[in-house]
């Protein structure tokens, strides 16, 4: 899983005071104070939508004009949102709903959040504490229902305690290995009056003492490095805590000075340019098969911030059968998890690879590292041999003129699906943090309400959705959400009228029995026009670059719909259950 801390604590008092303008105690209700609390946490965006159970904190809101809230079309949305918006910047997100329907709403955004580790707070509103277990109207156990899918749930119980409450949800969301947590509130809690003084919680103060970020031991980092200098053919898996730890300088540092080739996750895609000398690409069930071929005989895995899950392993027992490995996670129950490592490094991945590179020798893997090139060439090769020329856009058409007409500086959000791994493959990944994905839950829709939060977070930064025509459907609402916030993000549609990695595994494993996976798409150019947005459908090749450029400079919100070919599948692909070295390859 992913693993470090992504946002450098302040004392509480400094942020606080940096937030608001008076310390003075004062008479609040629940519904104020629950606001000031979100302001003096430094909160500046937060996406939800009001209800009955919710209703005294949106009385208040409009008193508090530096929480900008966006009014979503669906709470799932919400939570999607606050999620990227979270991942682009480091920041807390917010999201915000009712009880019963809303809360259950926010569930699958909060589970991608827990997945992905990312740091979200989630606010619901509860029926009254009265009320509370007799089956009231909209009410819901959403503690019970966010238990597995949080870092922690509250239910406010007095209004005294709401405020420290708040602190504390924020210290863990954003501590230690991030994930999201939930603040349920009844609504006579929101209603009821306390005197609210603005000085720093207590709780607080010794919540973070209790979970600062652990540094990498110096005996374990002196075995690690002598496993590094004992390596003929190592590799370094870089993950998703890379990313989350702000650590791209370290793992560069680590990397070039032992001359170590870096193979980077789903997750941890963008946290190594892909045109270093030392990359190699993604492992696992869509990646390149000298990439899944080199883990087969590698002597050394050193991994950061990854949770060794199946899409990566394959079959466990023979994943990377000849390696040590070395494993670096902040989270302690990670480690020894999938795969057992010979040195354990419970750390930040930023301070771990920072004492590693420090420790290490320099090293020289030139023939390990020319024969993994060679491997490459080779797949290239026959790559080339099978392109076949075709009238209609393709995967890397889009993708390259995408990376063309931005220069490299778009974030790219994808959804889920085949084109989720075509745009993982085949984009060219230069900067930091440049890709936004729904990793450990696989979460269709989560791309274009995802991309709003990162857009509202980023307003400098171009950022373009990659969906299929069957996700992008999922939260399609949130087209008038951009459309009301002013939000200008990008789209790019790869429509095959499929649910397409579905589809695949039915033309592999079931006899092409296409059993509920062609799906149909509403015309986007008028849906665009519908919202008050720009649409656009391309179905020749040589028109893709063209439109990419219209749209980079057409005002507002743009919806691209590729046809492509209604067949395409991703190769090479490891059948479940398999090892990542038997790989279905495309034939020639």
């Amino acid at each position: 899983m992913t693993t470090t801390a992504t946002v450098t604590q302040e004392s509480g008092d400094a942020r606080r005071a940096s937030t608001h303008a008076t310390d003075e105690a004062r008479e609040l209700a629940g519904s104020h104070i629950l606001c000031e609390a979100l302001v003096r946490e430094g909160v500046e965006l937060l996406y939800g939508y009001p209800g009955g159970a919710i209703m005294p904190f949106y009385d208040a809101l409009p008193a508090y004009p530096r929480l900008h809230h966006v009014l979503v079309r669906h709470e799932q949305a919400a939570a999607h949102a606050a999620d990227g918006y979270a991942r682009a910047t480091g920041k807390v997100g917010v999201c915000v709903a009712t009880s019963g329907p809303g809360a259950t709403n926010l569930v699958t955004g909060l589970a991608t959040a827990y997945m992905d580790s990312t740091p979200v707070v989630a606010i619901t509103g509860q029926v009254g504490r009265p009320f509370i277990g007799r089956d009231a109207f909209q009410e819901t156990d959403v503690l019970g229902l966010t238990l597995p899918i949080t870092k922690h749930n509250f239910l406010v119980r007095r209004v005294e305690e709401l405020a420290d409450v708040v602190h504390e949800a924020f210290q863990l969301a954003r501590s230690g290995r991030p994930g999201p947590v939930l603040i349920d509130v009844p609504k006579d809690v929101q209603f009821a009056k306390t005197v609210y003084r603005p000085a720093a919680s207590v709780r607080s103060i010794e919540l973070y003492r209790a979970t600062r970020v652990p540094q990498p031991a110096p005996e374990a980092i002196q075995r690690a490095a002598r496993l590094i200098a004992q390596a003929r053919r190592p590799v370094i898996m870089s993950g998703h805590g890379v990313i989350l730890s702000n650590a791209y300088s370290e793992l560069r540092a680590l990397a070039e000075k032992t001359n170590i080739p870096v193979i980077t996750t789903l997750l941890g895609l963008s946290a190594f340019p892909v045109d270093h000398p030392l990359f190699l690409g993604m492992p696992g069930m869509h990646g390149p098969a000298f990439v899944n071929r080199a883990i087969g005989v590698t002597d050394l895995i050193i991994g950061v911030g990854l949770r060794f899950d199946d899409r990566v392993t394959g079959k466990v027992s023979e994943f990377a059968p000849q390696a040590q490995i070395i494993h670096i996670d902040i989270d302690p129950s990670e480690l020894n998890k999938v795969k057992p490592a010979i040195v354990p490094i419970l750390a930040d991945a930023k301070a771990a690879l920072a004492a590693l590179a420090e420790a290490v020798e320099p090293g020289d893997h030139r023939e390990w590292l020319s024969e993994l090139r060679q491997w490459e060439a080779e797949e290239q090769e026959r790559a080339r041999r099978l392109s076949r020329p075709v009238p209609y856009p393709t995967p890397t058409d889009i993708l390259d003129a995408i990376y063309e007409v931005t220069d490299g500086e778009a974030i790219v959000v994808s959804d889920v699906g085949q084109h989720q791994m075509w745009t993982a493959r085949f984009y060219k990944w230069t900067h930091p943090n440049s890709h936004i994905t729904s990793g450990g839950l696989g979460t269709m829709g989560f791309a274009l309400p995802a991309a709003m939060g990162v857009k509202m977070g980023r307003p400098e930064a171009t950022v373009w959705v990659v969906a299929g025509d069957g996700g992008f459907q999922m939260n399609i609402q949130e087209l008038a959400t951009l459309r009301d916030e002013g939000v200008e993000i990008k789209v790019a549609i790869m429509n095959n009228g499929y649910l397409g990695m579905v589809r695949q595994w039915q033309e592999f494993f079931h006899q092409r029995n296409y059993s509920e996976t062609p799906i149909s798409s509403p015309d986007y150019v008028k849906l665009a026009e519908a919202y008050g947005l720009t649409g656009m459908r391309v179905e020749r090749r040589e028109d893709v670059q063209a439109a990419v450029q219209k749209a980079m400079q057409t005002p507002g919100t743009v919806i691209i719909d590729f046809a492509i070919e209604a067949e395409a599948n991703v190769y090479p692909m490891v059948p479940p259950g398999a090892a990542i070295t038997d790989m279905i390859i495309e034939s020639e």
